[in-house]
């Protein structure tokens, strides 16, 4: 099982919408030596339903130094209920993509980078409501999941049950920022490889120099 890359995400991060590009890249650089877990963070689970209007202006900002940092494009379906907030119907919660993704992850286990870069770009580029069932109907048919089984899965007590398991795991691991990685090569040893966005070259400086460490440990 070890070692394993775990990556903390939130389906709303734009950050990690930026860092989509990188985990993938890892996985594929790493896809022989490592297994790769996605956790859903939980960054956004109001008490009471929030409107966006309440959070556009910082999700704009944030949204700006995304693109000039990382390249990566935000959608003008997206940008038009960030920027024209008091007109929009959205309520960010991230209970229902966490839950979508315990289901994906069922029936592809070893897809999770995937479905996580499926569902930011749903979000961020094509201004797919992510608190909308509908959001999720055009993964099930490039997936080829049967619908009617998807949506019970999403609605059902076990799966919001999992989607809170992972949440949990990203506080035990400290996370306060997204996107978060770790590597961990042992039950009771776990590396910090990076919280909040980094570029490639540092991530696998990280993640190189605990595969060396490693090495060297189990040599001895």
């Amino acid at each position: 099982m070890y070692p394993l890359i775990i990556y903390c995400y939130d389906a709303y991060c734009s950050w990690c919408y930026g860092f989509s590009a990188i985990i993938s890249r890892v996985e594929r650089q790493y896809k022989n030596y490592l297994n790769i877990e996605v956790l859903s963070g939980g960054m956004i689970l109001p008490v009471k339903p929030t409107p966006i209007a309440q959070m556009a202006a910082f999700m704009l900002e944030t949204d700006k130094k995304v693109e000039a940092l990382t390249g990566v494009a935000f959608g003008k379906d997206y940008l038009w209920h960030v920027e024209h907030p008091d007109n929009s119907d959205w309520y960010p919660n991230s209970e229902k993509p966490a839950i979508a993704m315990c289901v994906f992850k069922e029936y592809f286990p070893s897809m999770g980078v995937k479905f996580a870069a499926d569902l930011q770009y749903a979000l961020h580029y094509e201004g797919r409501d992510l608190c909308d069932d509908e959001a999720y109907r055009h993964l099930l048919e490039i997936y080829h999941i049967p619908a009617e089984a998807f949506y019970q899965k999403l609605h059902s007590q076990e799966y919001k049950e999992r989607a809170y398991e992972e949440f949990a795991v990203c506080r035990q691991l400290k996370v306060t920022g997204f996107p978060a990685m770790f590597l961990q090569v042992a039950d009771n040893k776990i590396h910090a490889i990076t919280e909040g966005y980094a570029d490639y070259n540092t991530v696998k400086t990280r993640i190189d120099e605990v595969l060396k460490d490693l090495a060297l440990a189990h040599q001895q």
